[in-house]
């Protein structure tokens, strides 16, 4: 009992997390446009919160290490709700860009800790359990902290106290649970080579995903200020775009556990650059088109990651699944920086289209290079399986611990 009420406080940690770190995105999407901030200061502001991400995954074992789990997770709560409070008080894109810095340091650090307990804690005859009610925990936080935008009004204290408070309250599970912390995990290396070494293809699978999901989830907002949605408005867009991703995991997972994976990922950046084209032509017709589109774009590129690793987890030795999650986190991180600020350049040069014209070009770009690896050498008959990959910590590959598939009956199918 003492087990399921330990995995309850950390699930619970991370809704509240979800909900508070969720909201500030596009909160400050929103406020900065209203104070005056440039379309690319706001891009900025994305791409901060990345950098803040990246350095998190590598300072937050080490912290760990140092001081323990509870503290760590404290100080690293500290650091987000300072952040976070810190907004209206110093009303200025730099300044902002410090202070998601730190949001995205408490986001990387929190769930470090939180998927270090919980491999600690985990065994085998619960572990898929376990994972089960953490991915249902990840997206539905992600979900909702989306639909608060509706009621968060922009440029105002009582919304950044609001996701302060939610960063805050993620703390009291955790700290008020009597089971008792894990040993510390040794960190993993930071190999970047090593995923490339693996599975070029994989690799640059990642960087796309990287590049298109902090694309819309950071500049997301800008974009449905300049096609004419308000704020609830641009809350439903945004989280159309997280309900896509959720419901096509499992049907995206049976193919990729059936056929060959890169045949699963040139469909998918097929269709991610049709529903870019799609939604530039005709996806600002009516409100309804505009969620539509939004779905159906985040079923086609929010399962690109998990099948980008499961093939490089096919072709990797068992004691290099940690550290090839993490270079996979790192090459995320290149992505996801980059994209926010140059999408917002974009769109300020050009208009709200010229987004999803980079997005569908970076994908037309990795269905090519497909295609290309798919020439040099034959996929594995006997694949590790698939599962939804939360972009977090490089935890996760541990947690997981992906078996291998039988091989078909017609081995000839996956060359």
């Amino acid at each position: 009992m003492r087990l399921i009420i330990s995995f309850a406080a950390l699930l619970l940690s991370a809704v509240l997390l979800q909900l508070s770190s969720g909201g500030v995105g596009p909160l400050d999407a929103l406020s900065g446009l209203q104070e005056g901030f440039s379309r690319t200061e706001v891009g900025w502001l994305g791409s901060s919160h990345f950098i803040g991400f990246f350095i998190g995954c590598w300072w937050a074992p080490r912290l760990m290490g140092n001081v323990g789990h509870n503290r760590a997770f404290a100080a690293f709560t500290a650091l987000g709700a300072i952040g976070i409070l810190s907004h209206m008080m110093l009303v200025d894109p730099i300044a902002w860009a410090m202070m998601r810095i730190m949001t995205g340091l408490c986001v990387a650090g929190c769930y470090t800790v939180i998927e270090a307990w919980m491999h600690a804690k985990v065994t085998n005859n619960i572990r898929g359990k376990v994972m089960g009610a953490y991915r249902f925990a990840d997206l539905g936080g992600s979900l909702a902290a989306q639909m608060m935008i509706s009621f968060l009004t922009p440029a105002s204290y009582l919304s950044y106290n609001l996701l302060a408070i939610l960063c805050c309250a993620s703390l009291l599970p955790l700290m008020l649970t009597k089971a008792s912390p894990p040993e510390t995990t040794t960190a993993p290396r930071l190999r970047p080579a090593l995923a490339i070494r693996i599975s070029p293809l994989a690799a640059a699978a990642v960087v796309v995903s990287g590049l298109t999901s902090s694309s819309f989830r950071m500049v997301g907002p800008i974009y449905g200020l300049e096609i004419g949605l308000d704020a609830s408005q641009i809350a439903l867009f945004l989280a159309s775009y997280v309900l896509g991703g959720a419901i096509v995991q499992y049907p995206v997972g049976w193919f990729a556990d059936k056929y060959d994976r890169r045949w699963v990922m040139i469909w998918l950046s097929l269709s991610a650059v049709a529903t870019s084209l799609f939604t530039i032509g005709f996806g600002t017709g009516s409100t309804l088109m505009v969620f539509v589109t939004a779905v159906t774009f985040g079923m086609a590129t929010m399962p690109i990651y998990s099948v980008a690793t499961a093939h490089a987890n096919d072709f990797a030795m068992p004691d290099q699944v940690v550290e090839l999650s993490a270079s996979f986190l790192f090459l995320y991180a290149i992505g996801a920086i980059a994209s926010p600020v140059l999408s917002s350049w974009l769109i300020e040069k050009f208009d709200a289209s010229a987004m999803f014209l980079f997005i569908a070009f970076a994908h037309l770009v990795l269905l090519v290079f497909s295609l290309v690896r798919m020439r040099a050498r034959p996929s594995r008959v006997q694949k590790t399986r698939y599962a939804y990959m939360p972009r977090t910590t490089f935890v996760m590959a541990r947690l997981l611990r992906r078996k291998k598939l039988p091989p078909p009956d017609d081995e000839g199918a996956q060359g």
